[in-house]
């Protein structure tokens, strides 16, 4: 009997806000399902939060994490039992706000890349704020400004977004694709997901995003620090 695996319904659709599964594992107030549409907390990106429900009985998502093939999502009561039929729904104005975070780090990537050359050394986001490292010597408030406007620019453009999985082979032979400073990709993975933002940047990427560049919103860049003789930090809000 094969193990069980959670599919990621996520990495194909990330606007699937609602969706059926059957718990595959539980364990306490911890439950795996077959697919889920909840983001697992890693990439520099938080976990989604929402509701399953099973009948007349209803637990709230407080965290997920993914452990090997399956997702386990830690919820605020007891687990239903394995076999158990559920229906999932995301939190969805959080998940639409790291949706437009998260693509606002992309862009912001994709041009600091094209025009500078900077590969990208750390980065964390919450709904609506993020932070990005960057491997740069210098960093000024006229460049900061020169870079925001950029950003704005490439979101104005509405630039369609997509989706693809590369076999690890093909992926491999295109560095370009690996944008930060380190490898992060794990060794076991046979199938590598890349987003593209039409005309400005693509890379490997697991995270949620939205279809258009104009459904960020506006940019703004709130800080800049060194945190290094060679590392930036640049900290962003949209709105």
């Amino acid at each position: 009997m094969s193990e069980p695996v959670t599919e990621l319904l996520f990495q194909r659709d990330a606007y699937e806000r609602e969706f059926d599964a059957t718990v595959v594992a539980a364990d306490g107030t911890r439950v795996a399902l077959d697919r889920t549409a909840f983001y697992p907390t890693g990439g520099g990106q938080p976990h989604d939060t929402g509701v399953l429900t099973a009948g007349d009985r209803r637990w709230r998502v407080e965290s997920v994490k993914r452990m090997g093939p399956l997702v386990w999502h830690t919820l605020d009561a007891d687990a239903p039992e394995v076999g158990t039929q559920v229906q999932g729904a995301l939190d969805w104005e959080r998940r639409h706000w790291l949706m437009r975070t998260h693509t606002a780090l992309h862009i912001l990537c994709g041009v600091i890349w094209r025009d500078y050359s900077a590969k990208v050394t750390g980065g964390n986001m919450e709904p609506k704020r993020a932070r990005m490292d960057f491997e740069f010597e210098n960093m000024r408030a006229d460049l900061v400004k020169e870079i925001e406007d950029k950003v704005n620019k490439e979101i104005s453009a509405a630039r369609p977004i997509s989706v693809e999985f590369l076999e690890r082979d093909a992926a491999d032979k295109d560095p370009d694709l690996i944008r930060t400073k380190i490898n992060l990709l794990p060794k076991d993975i046979s199938e590598v997901r890349v987003v593209t933002i039409d005309g400005l940047d693509r890379q490997a990427d697991g995270g949620t995003h939205v279809a258009s560049t104009d459904e960020v919103g506006t940019f703004r860049i709130t800080n800049y620090k060194s945190k290094g003789r060679a590392n930036k930090r640049v900290e962003i809000a949209v709105s």
